[in-house]
């Protein structure tokens, strides 16, 4: 036995021998390029903190931003049929659902949960980009009802998160039939009085941004968040003009009139908190003087405006 063929080397090449490091470690800002540890971009809500570039941030980890102490109760979707149209492209409608489903360990790409929002109830229904993009078929329509008719039974504001690039093409018609069957679902919860807010980030284009998502009583938007219709591209070659500098990304739109603020992801928890507490008339806001005939101003009654 030659002992420093079986013995020696083996405990050198242990001690030389690169140990593995996980790939995830580090995230590169598409804006500014920096190398981000992990760590330290979840910290910051996944903000770069060199360039402030706000970075996608999956549903769950906005459930936990938003609820009251990161308390939330996910609920379970109705099952619909798989691939109602039997499509096929380069590869089967039902393989890359599967595909996505073992990727991002969810059934479809809306996810619906329920808490509360500094005490008030609050239903939220996020778009996951992660999966196909965030495009809304008949699972989404489904999802964003099932949230309409809770927000509906517990009397709470429904706030919608989208992140999408439009319908689903795989689903063709039935995808679209979305858009209206959506709309139906949050006019009854208009009709109800119960609040609609909309938190649009990027990117919420294509028919969702072209339904539920520009209905809401009060549009938020994040810093640099892409919101439009079609793309740029196709835009310019439609009209054959260049489009103004900026032009679908928050600021623009603010700035003409089509969302109402554009709020910091560290300022949407206080945000939301304070538009909630002003919608949902939680307790009371003033009290109004009523001064009865003959008597002066120094002997009134007050009467509390609720």
């Amino acid at each position: 036995m030659n002992w420093l063929t079986n013995f020696v080397r083996p405990k050198v090449q242990r001690l030389v021998r690169q140990r593995d490091v996980p790939e995830n470690l580090w995230n590169k800002c598409p804006q500014c390029g920096h190398m981000i540890f992990h760590r330290d971009l979840a910290k910051n809500m996944s903000v770069c903190p060199h360039c402030d570039h706000h970075l996608h941030l999956s549903a769950n980890d906005r459930f936990i931003l938003l609820f009251d102490d990161g308390y939330y109760q996910r609920i379970e979707l109705p099952k619909n049929v798989v691939d109602p149209l039997k499509f096929n492209d380069i590869k089967s409608y039902v393989d890359r659902l599967r595909d996505f489903q073992n990727q991002t360990k969810e059934k479809d790409a809306i996810i619906v949960a329920y808490g509360k929002i500094d005490g008030i109830n609050a239903v939220i229904a996020a778009f996951n980009f992660a999966f196909m993009g965030g495009s809304m078929g008949v699972a989404v329509g489904d999802g964003i009802v099932a949230a309409a008719e809770l927000a509906l039974v517990q009397d709470a504001a429904l706030i919608l998160i989208p992140a999408s690039g439009g319908a689903r093409m795989q689903e063709g018609i039935l995808s679209l039939m979305q858009m209206a069957r959506t709309t139906i679902a949050v006019d009854k919860v208009k009709e109800k009085g119960l609040p609609y807010i909309v938190l649009l980030t990027d990117p919420t284009t294509g028919g969702v941004s072209a339904s539920l998502a520009m209905l809401g009583d009060i549009h938020i938007a994040e810093p640099g968040a892409m919101i439009g219709f079609a793309g740029t591209r196709v835009i310019e070659s439609t009209i054959q003009e260049k489009l103004p500098e900026g032009f679908q990304r928050a600021e623009y739109l603010l700035d003409h009139g089509m969302i109402d603020m554009v709020i910091h992801r560290h300022k949407l928890l206080e945000t939301l908190a304070n538009l909630l507490s002003l919608l949902c008339h939680r307790g009371p806001v003033g009290q109004m003087m009523r001064l009865p005939v003959g008597t002066s101003n120094n002997n009134f009654e007050t009467d509390t405006i609720d």
